[in-house]
């Protein structure tokens, strides 16, 4: 059967489109996303590579409305305030519990080999808030426990979910950096983002996209057998 749609009858345009550019060499997920009705967008967790993040805004042909950013780790936010001065747009998040992370971007950056540039968010987020984009609008979700301050984005219309460093394809975020905490991690997990769907896709901080039913089936640390089991 053809997949070829009339003229007469155009497939709808979703409302939101996104692309994922991995930066810095740790390979962190900046997703650039945008309003198909308004052509506005959003950077998520610009880290840094500014040039590529740059090319890949011109090529999407939209218009860059803010920068959303899930948490203060340098890999995810070390240049977003030089990108946010140098494009004159805001920048919304994350939680404040991450401004210690943000205030040390500078040291971290040497320590990691990245460029690092402190900032001060235009808006810190909270769980139960809610950012736009154009005409979209997305969720916020606190999900501590890989960092205290660590939120999520959510766009219910399209099943989608940008977790930074909460969840991966086959694993979960790191809690052995400073204020850390494991079960923060898994609760913030089961109890927050499973009540989404399993349909919901995931772009994580690093790595492949997946679903969280997927993960639901198959992860070796959030699984819904293996949690049964402990």
């Amino acid at each position: 059967m053809s997949n070829v749609t009339s003229s007469m009858n155009p497939a709808p345009q979703p409302p939101l489109r996104a692309a994922i550019i991995p930066v810095t060499p740790l390979q962190q997920n900046c997703t650039l996303f945008w309003c198909t009705k308004t052509n506005k967008a959003a950077f998520v967790d610009p880290g840094g590579d500014l040039p590529r993040l740059k090319a890949a805004l011109e090529q999407s042909g939209a218009e860059l409305e803010k920068i959303l950013i899930t948490h203060g780790h340098i890999d995810h936010c070390g240049e977003a305030g030089k990108l946010a001065k140098e494009l004159g747009v805001p920048i919304e998040g994350p939680h404040e519990e991450d401004r210690f992370w943000i205030s040390r971007l500078e040291d971290d950056g040497r320590n990691y080999g990245i460029a690092g540039e402190v900032f001060e968010p235009d808006r810190w987020l909270h769980d139960g808030e809610q950012v736009t984009v154009g005409d979209l609008v997305l969720d916020v979700i606190h999900c501590p426990g890989h960092t205290p301050g660590h939120v999520v984005f959510h766009h219910a219309p399209s099943k989608l979910a940008i977790v930074g460093d909460v969840l991966f394809q086959g694993s979960i975020g790191r809690t052995d950096f400073p204020r850390g905490n494991h079960q923060d991690l898994l609760d913030a997990i089961t109890g927050k983002l499973w009540p989404l769907g399993d349909d919901i896709t995931f772009v994580p901080g690093h790595g492949q996209t997946s679903t969280f039913g997927h993960e639901r089936k198959t992860n070796a640390f959030v699984a819904d057998d293996v949690l049964a089991a402990r």
